[in-house]
């Protein structure tokens, strides 16, 4: 824990590669979108765009948000099927994507394209993709990239006060340029969509297995699930100058990755770790699942509402949910999170 903590705050580790390799031309349209994303920038550039999407994601701003997305939350939880069903496609996938969609601009309707871009994308974040999937995840950088600027052009015409029109008023001053605004609100979508997913899954699947459905979701447990089965297996990070740490030479352009998992499971952080304890916070550290220093994830309030919110309308509408099939774990490198997790009751 304090290994991870502590790296993910160095400042002598970034997430912008000092010594890239070269790259494939099948692969150019996913970097176009890529190389402008706040995630895998380093200041200046970092800090001038998350100050800009920042202003939007607001403590007060995200706190009002919470009516309507209790009434979503609980929409979907009651049209849920009556026999043995996929939470995750039923109402983990469609809570949150949904929530984007409003916050961003665009149409709810389109959730599903949202879907399908996003789920393409992250296939670039597998460790052993193919060429095909490779081509896949750039050809949806493409669509979703037209998709975005055309919701650009509808927004100018028609500004409010979503997050796109936002931008568009930062673009206008000088603090934007419209390639950053678009991979500004892919990264949103994309990173906002994924881990929720899966923290979602992962949290109701431990609620079940522990005997604790339903629970009241407090700010604590919420927490504690997070803490426990969090959505990403790492971070990564490289060295940006030579350097030395804990005993470890890094050169320039070395690659750590830090396992949030493990730091979230360190038994010198957290008395029996693997164990449930859903009074465990405030009183016990941090954990590391949403990352830490500079990069921490911004989204992190809008994801604990979510999982709040999305929790107390499960447990409302299906007190007497239970798992009918035994789940299983993904099996992809960069996010944690089950492939179905089927529930009945």
């Amino acid at each position: 824990h304090g290994t991870v903590d502590g790296l993910l705050r160095d400042r002598r580790f970034g997430r912008e590669n000092p010594a890239p390799a070269d790259r494939a031309a099948h692969q150019a349209a996913f970097w176009a979108v890529e190389d402008h994303s706040m995630l895998e920038a380093e200041p200046p550039r970092h800090t001038r765009l998350r100050g800009q999407v920042l202003r939007s994601f607001t403590s007060r701003r995200i706190a009002g948000m919470a009516d309507e997305l209790r009434i979503l939350a609980r929409d979907l939880a009651s049209g849920l099927p009556d026999g043995p069903f996929d939470l995750l496609d039923a109402f983990c996938r469609p809570l949150p994507v949904r929530v984007i969609a409003r916050l961003l601009g665009v149409p709810e309707d389109d959730a599903g394209q949202l879907l399908g871009w996003s789920n393409r994308m992250v296939q670039m974040y597998q460790a052993a993709r193919t060429i095909e999937q490779e081509a896949e995840a750039a050809g949806a950088a493409s669509e979703f990239s037209a998709y975005i600027e055309a919701a650009l052009d509808r927004r100018a015409r028609h500004p409010d006060a979503s997050l796109l029109s936002h931008l568009l008023r930062a673009e206008a001053e000088g603090a934007l340029s419209r390639a950053e605004i678009a991979s500004t609100a892919i990264l949103l979508l994309n990173a906002g969509h994924e881990a929720t997913v899966h923290t979602l899954g992962n949290a109701v699947q431990a609620l079940l297995r522990n005997g604790l459905w339903p629970a009241e979701p407090t700010e604590a447990l919420v927490e504690e699930l997070i803490r426990i089965d969090p959505p990403l297996h790492l971070f990564t990070r490289y060295a940006l100058e030579d350097v030395t740490v804990l005993g470890h030479d890094f050169r320039r352009g070395d690659q750590v990755g830090l396992l949030l998992a493990a730091a979230c499971h360190d038994p010198a952080a957290y008395d029996e770790p693997e164990r449930l304890q859903p009074g465990r916070f405030p009183a016990a550290p941090s954990h590391a699942a949403f990352g830490a220093g500079i990069h921490f994830c911004l989204g992190a309030p809008l994801a604990r509402m979510e999982i709040r919110e999305a929790l107390r309308a499960l447990g409302e509408r299906r007190p007497a949910l239970r798992i009918a099939e035994t789940p299983r774990y993904a099996p992809v490198f960069h996010f944690h999170g089950l492939e179905r997790l089927v529930v009945e009751g």
